[in-house]
């Protein structure tokens, strides 16, 4: 069993050649054991377990022993903030020097990656002090982790309207020049939050690009408005936290819900807690949302920054949370964390099919639920490589209990 990753070869020109990666005898959620081929960063063929040699001319990277591992269509982060992540233990104010920014960029990226999120969306402040150097260095890590983790960023400047807003609407549009992908903010935060959201859906229409924006959600009537002009933009627009609407009576909330749906709005919860653009209050009514048909996704949030001193960016905890604390099924929770996540991003869908992107993870264990409460031990694949690996080793001491009842373990065998 090779100790290193399974490579992808390079060409002379120094491009990625579209080489075979065979996962074997991993477990799937609806129970059957199967071989996947991977191929030019796909899906390409599935087939039961033994069944599928490389079957390819080109070369073949490697096999990955995956018995004992479900495999599972990889998370995607939709609501990370690389800019301030990982700074709760920092004295004094908030350093925004590049370097030291995109450092912790680069950190949290390969911290969500090794959970299994192969793409992550970073919402980046722009103004005020920082201007755009925030900005740059994420985008500068953005390009450092290019074929490892797919990072796109969303531009939040803090005021858009009046005479201040004219210089975070200048510093918007320059943001969207340099590679910002995404536009979004905090209109909760302007003098005028309607305002925002008009400054924000004319931009966006002018670029063509998504909309993403921070809202408690606690007011029905401006949801409503949002939801009236969102309706017809063509790239999307995605609310969160909108823990505030699981404070609205039940009525109300659910006449809101509505409104998202018919508007084709997306919801990003938080059930590990807020972030720093949004006051902690709760989660969204995620069951209700999803009743009235709204797409619902689940990030992270706050990343060990003060907002959140313990987060832990892993897709894994949000599903569990959703399952645990919110009552949805693990197939349900982890979807939102997983399709409705990568939907969120503007990402294709994934299956366990023939065609569809190899962005894979691989956790130890045969079911669903006992992977979200205990996934300790993963393998994540991106466009067809294995890119990080997580090996957790449980042990009992030498007792004739752990002897008699042949406790679970989490052995020392590893995919290979």
């Amino acid at each position: 069993m090779p100790d290193s990753y399974p490579q992808r070869p390079h060409s002379p020109s120094g491009q990625t050649d579209a080489a075979t990666l065979l996962l074997c005898g991993a477990r799937l959620a609806d129970g059957r054991t199967v071989d996947v081929r991977l191929g030019g960063g796909r899906i390409e063929a599935v087939g039961t377990a033994g069944s599928l040699a490389a079957g390819t001319s080109r070369a073949l990277a490697a096999k990955v022993d995956l018995n004992g591992y479900l495999l599972l269509p990889a998370p995607a982060e939709p609501h990370a903030h690389s800019d301030t992540a990982l700074t709760a233990d920092d004295a004094g104010p908030l350093a925004y020097d590049a370097q030291e920014v995109q450092r912790r960029a680069t950190e949290a990226a390969l911290l969500q990656l090794g959970h299994g999120a192969t793409a992550l969306r970073s919402h980046v402040r722009v103004g005020d002090v920082q201007g755009l150097d925030a900005l740059a260095a994420v985008l500068q890590a953005r390009r450092s982790l290019r074929g490892l983790v797919d990072l796109t960023a969303v531009a939040m400047p803090r005021v858009l309207t009046g005479v201040a807003g004219a210089d975070g609407l200048a510093m918007l549009r320059d943001a969207v020049k340099m590679g910002a992908s995404v536009v979004g903010g905090c209109p909760d935060a302007d003098p005028d939050p309607t305002g925002y959201v008009e400054a924000i859906l004319e931009l966006a229409s002018e670029h063509g690009c998504p909309i993403d924006l921070h809202t408690d959600g606690a007011d029905p009537a401006r949801l409503a408005r949002l939801a009236a002009v969102a309706g017809g933009l063509r790239h999307g627009v995605t609310l969160g936290p909108c823990g505030g609407l699981s404070r609205l009576p039940a009525e109300t909330a659910s006449r809101a819900a509505d409104q998202l749906a018919a508007a084709g709005v997306t919801v990003v919860c938080l059930p590990q807690g807020g972030c720093g653009a949004v006051e902690r209050h709760g989660t969204a009514p995620v069951r209700l949302l999803r009743a009235a048909g709204v797409t619902v996704a689940a990030g992270s949030g706050a990343l060990r920054d003060v907002s959140n001193p313990v987060g832990r960016g892993d897709p894994l905890e949000a599903a569990y949370l959703l399952a645990s604390r919110y009552g949805l099924r693990p197939e349900d929770a982890y979807g939102a964390v997983s399709c409705a996540a990568r939907a969120a991003l503007g990402l294709p869908e994934v299956r366990l099919e023939a065609g569809f992107p190899a962005e894979l993870l691989a956790v130890r264990g045969d079911r669903l639920a006992g992977a979200l409460s205990l996934a300790y031990s993963r393998l994540v694949v991106h466009r067809g490589c294995v890119v990080a690996r997580t090996s957790a080793v449980r042990e009992y001491c030498n007792s004739a209990a752990a002897a008699e009842l042949d406790l679970p373990r989490q052995g020392r065998g590893e995919p290979s």
